[in-house]
């Protein structure tokens, strides 16, 4: 009996694949959400053009160009970044935390409509608590190191 209880009780962990666990489940999730691309906006756009419509969806929609490029340079920054500014405390995770209280606060900025004293504040909480629990979690409780 007591075997069995300490080998229910024991962890192992296979160090050679245990770094793909995250990744294969971040894959899972946008794999489900290129589906649901594919569902929602390619599906009536293919149906429109078998029905020969002169304006088919999606085609005809306007994009924010500051904010579509804005958001490709901040996500392209955050990356170099991180590694960058993780370099100067190794194994600290302090790079992730002050690149994503920046990327956090410039995203928000950048997607914010009403500029008030009152959003702006939000703003600035969220850039700096989302980012410093998600650290604290991951490094403090989790002892995961980053970069």
């Amino acid at each position: 009996m007591e075997s069995g209880l300490s080998s229910l009780l024991s962890v192992s962990i296979d160090f050679e694949t245990s770094h793909l666990f995250f990744p294969r489940i971040i894959h899972w999730i946008m794999a489900g959400l290129f589906v649901l691309i594919l569902m929602t906006k390619v599906a009536p756009f293919m149906a429109s053009v078998k029905r020969g419509e002169r304006t088919l969806p999606i085609v005809g929609e306007a994009r924010d160009n500051l904010r579509f490029f804005g958001t490709l340079v901040l996500i392209a920054a955050y990356f170099y970044l991180m590694a960058v500014v993780g370099d100067l405390f190794p194994y600290t995770g302090y790079g992730f935390l002050m690149v994503s209280i920046a990327f956090v606060f410039l995203m928000s900025l950048l997607y914010l409509h009403d500029w008030t004293k009152k959003a702006l504040t939000i703003v600035v909480v969220n850039a700096i608590v989302a980012p410093s629990l998600a650290w604290f979690v991951l490094a403090k409780l989790f002892t995961i190191t980053l970069p």
